[in-house]
């Protein structure tokens, strides 16, 4: 039996991590048994009567900072409620950080193997009190290189991104294996009904039965995909040879069209 992804999540906020689990992948998952998420609120272990969790930065400065000691009382929390059911729940912690290392396809499949419980601490505001960093020394996982409100959005695209490469997950147990970055690559162009849309037509060969030849306009569209919007993915790549040919086809007829304007009357 598959064990499942264990993840938990300290937050100002949990309504906004509960409604996205609620749907699609995140919900299935769990009904599953493929992931467990529990949601704490940070502001439980804040020891004043309001319960107060930021403050504003020493030395001055705009906005507000997240408290050192109440993600210090819960973390602890989670080991002492944690530490009787053995090893198996050793805890991971992640921060969501720009600072952080690049979160990738690679890393959302080492959380996906990770028998660890993963803990992410949701800083909010300004961020949170460098302590933190220091006391608790998270690994600290960047999803790009921008600044957002919170961590909460991070854990979630993270959590999202992992838990579908977990066998059982999709409804197609080959889907993970065909999207964008398994192989470095982005992904080929899908189609669905209609035929035509708009004059647009789709490939003749996805109509074609040939099998063989799907693979391989499949695998040529996605080599065109990453050689004009990702090159960098193609640098000091080791190419076979149907990936040579495929290329050599590609820098040879590759054109820039106009896009097409779909209009509708009516």
């Amino acid at each position: 039996m598959t064990t499942p992804m264990r993840c938990d999540i300290l937050t100002l906020f949990p309504d906004m991590i509960l409604a996205t689990l609620g749907h699609s992948m995140l919900k299935r998952a769990q009904e599953k048994g493929l992931l467990e998420v529990r949601v704490r609120n940070v502001r439980e272990f804040a020891e004043s009567r309001h319960l107060v969790a930021d403050d504003v930065p020493y030395g001055g400065g705009a906005g507000m900072v997240m408290k050192a000691e109440p993600l210090f009382r819960a973390v602890e929390s989670l080991r002492r409620e944690y530490q009787e059911t053995g090893p198996g729940d050793e805890l991971r912690l992640l921060l969501p950080s720009p600072q952080g290392r690049p979160f990738t396809q690679r890393v959302a499949d080492e959380f996906s193997r990770e028998r660890r419980r993963l803990v992410f601490l949701c800083g909010h505001y300004e961020g949170v009190d460098e302590r933190v960093r220091v006391g608790l020394r998270p690994e600290e996982i960047s999803i790009g290189d921008y600044v957002l409100t919170g961590g909460e959005l991070p854990a979630l695209v993270m959590i999202d991104a992992a838990v579908r490469l977990i066998p059982g997950v999709l409804g197609d147990p080959e889907s993970a294996q065909h999207e964008s970055f398994i192989d470095a690559l982005l992904d080929y162009p899908q189609y669905t009904r209609p035929a035509e849309v708009c004059g647009l037509t789709v490939p003749e060969v996805l109509r074609s039965g040939n099998h063989d030849a799907i693979r391989r306009w499949r695998r040529k569209e996605a080599l065109r995909s990453t050689y004009l919007k990702r090159p960098d993915l193609l640098r000091d790549r080791a190419f076979n040879e149907e990936d040579r040919q495929l290329l050599d086809d590609i820098t040879r007829e590759e054109s820039r069209e106009a896009p097409v304007k779909c209009t509708e009357e009516g």
